[in-house]
């Protein structure tokens, strides 16, 4: 059985570098929740119909598919629209649970289950452990800047729109801090691994 290790954090924190590192140097199976719920409203889905009339014929995009930037654009810093969304996809939860189930099963050392809202649903009864990747909000925001190509005022909003990792991590077990270089994140995580693997609950 594998090792299933949760892994959140908010947005340019890391956890695509901490994902990758796992995949490559640890031999882990990686699930990236949102990629995985993009398949739950592909063409012929009930949750592609449902999001359809829900947010209208504007949000699908030449190629049949739901348009992920216009129907971000219409949700962003929207919470009830939001919340909307997630009803009009289906049962994400129940998903993601019998997920996390299939992953425990797996031949890999350890299967990385990487969610934005790992801390808000039922997944940590079925994860071994939960870890925060966390950044400092000025590295997060030059990150976005350089990666994104924002502006500052527009990197400023996404990390308005999340909730502070310090208000998440009480519920971690782990706080992956991820302000240095590559490599210091990566010596970290090697270190993590090891810490937590002796340590398996």
């Amino acid at each position: 059985m594998a090792f299933v290790l949760g892994v959140t954090g908010s947005i340019a924190c890391g956890k695509s570098v901490l994902c990758r590192h796992l995949a490559n140097f640890h031999g882990a199976r990686h699930v990236d929740a949102d990629r995985h719920v993009h398949t739950m409203y592909e063409p012929g889905k009930p949750g592609f119909d449902r999001i359809v009339a829900r947010f209208g014929d504007d949000v699908v995009g030449a190629d049949g598919y739901i348009d992920r930037k216009a129907l971000g654009d219409i949700v962003f810093g929207k919470p009830d629209l939001l919340a909307a969304l997630r009803t009009a996809i289906g049962d994400i939860e129940g998903e993601f649970m019998r997920l996390l189930r299939e992953m425990k099963q797996d031949s890999a050392p350890i299967a990385v289950f990487e969610a934005v809202r790992l801390f808000e649903g039922p997944y940590m009864e079925v994860c071994d452990a939960g870890w925060l990747v966390a950044a400092e909000d000025e590295r997060a925001i030059d990150r976005l800047m350089a990666r994104n190509g924002f502006t500052r005022e527009e990197a400023e909003q996404r990390m308005a729109s999340a909730t502070p990792w310090r208000e998440r991590a009480p519920r971690a077990d782990l706080v992956l801090h991820n302000n240095g270089s590559v490599a210091d994140f990566q010596a970290a995580i090697d270190a993590a691994v090891d810490q937590a693997l002796m340590t398996r609950r």
